[in-house]
């Protein structure tokens, strides 16, 4: 199967109405959420609020991708407010396109988004510290501790750059911070929510998409094998746009997110082939697989360093 795109007029289309409506549908909630909070039972509000967050990451990812404008700078315009607060989105589209390089996909230093160690590094590590990573890679580990040590990681390597002198990294988190402004704006001025209830929910939307991150890739010699497919049509799929069905993603990246699992069904065997049937049915089966289960090494089971490759720290992927 080729990994290249589909026909032009089948992925992108001049105007796409549905991404544009879920934008506008989320930052209602978030909006309203957030200025009723008072009249809303906390056990209910803060849920809803960090599902909301959880959301605008996923439309995040479909704006990275091209949508719902052809003119990019018009679509980064769309999640300008960093209602998120943890994570620069420009870092996010930086390292995720970086991910999209399919040949170095799960590399424990190529691939950003990679959860695997060099063994080399794995092996020096002390027992504690491996402990805490195994139980990162089971389900109920990812979605605990998964977010504080992956956006720990993530911030650590970024302010090393920017004390190395890397611009690029320093201008996306002025940027970032010039996107809070607003947010926290809006937050201290309505004085509904307290700040710290508020982090809570940023730190639960980032444990809610560790359900997605958690097996969406796998060590495989093959490429085109390291990608999941989850035929889920429930809550969590919406949740994650359909990027549960990881492979089609991977192979055609352009594509709407309500365009995937059409493409999956039209050619649901072809798929399977590619990534060696790499598939699960349902969300449901993965919880009862992996909630105490790891579901592989935490070491990388096949990566050989390259000739002359020296062994650096490396940690879980920040996404």
């Amino acid at each position: 199967m080729s990994s290249g795109n589909p026909p032009r007029r089948r992925e992108r289309t001049r105007f796409e109405w549905p991404t544009f409506l879920l934008l506008f549908f989320t930052y209602s909630v978030w909006a309203t959420v957030t200025i009723f909070y008072a009249a809303i039972d906390p056990w209910l509000a803060l849920p809803i609020l960090a599902v909301v967050l959880a959301f605008h990451s996923s439309l995040q990812h479909e704006i990275i991708h091209g949508h719902p404008f052809r003119d990019q700078r018009l679509n980064d315009a769309l999640v300008f407010p960093a209602i998120g607060l943890l994570i620069p989105y420009e870092r996010f589209r930086t390292t995720h396109l970086a991910h999209h390089f399919d040949p170095l996909l799960t590399d424990p230093y190529d691939d950003p988004e990679s959860n695997y160690l060099d063994p080399a590094v794995w092996n020096r590590l002390r027992r504690p510290t491996r402990a805490i990573l195994a139980l990162n890679n089971t389900l109920i580990g990812r979605v605990t501790i998964g977010a504080v040590l992956g956006t720990v990681w993530f911030w650590g390597k970024d302010i090393v750059a920017m004390r190395k002198g890397d611009r690029e990294v320093a201008r996306a988190y002025l940027l970032h911070a010039l996107g809070a402004v607003p947010v926290l704006a809006w937050l201290a001025l309505l004085g509904t929510i307290p700040f710290w209830a508020y982090l809570i929910c940023c730190w639960l939307a980032l444990s809610l998409l560790r359900i997605r991150t958690f097996l969406e890739h796998r060590a495989h010699e093959r490429h085109g094998a390291r990608s999941v497919i989850i035929e889920d049509r429930g809550p969590l799929a919406l949740l994650f746009l359909n990027n549960n069905f990881h492979a089609v993603h991977h192979a055609h990246p352009r594509l709407a997110w309500y365009q995937l699992p059409a493409e999956y069904a039209r050619r649901r065997e072809e798929f399977l082939r590619r990534n060696d049937h790499y598939v699960y049915r349902s969300y449901i089966e993965v919880l009862g697989r992996y909630l105490f289960h790891r579901k592989d090494p935490v070491a990388h089971p096949i990566w050989t360093p390259p000739e002359g490759h020296k062994s650096e720290g490396h940690g879980p992927a920040g996404r």
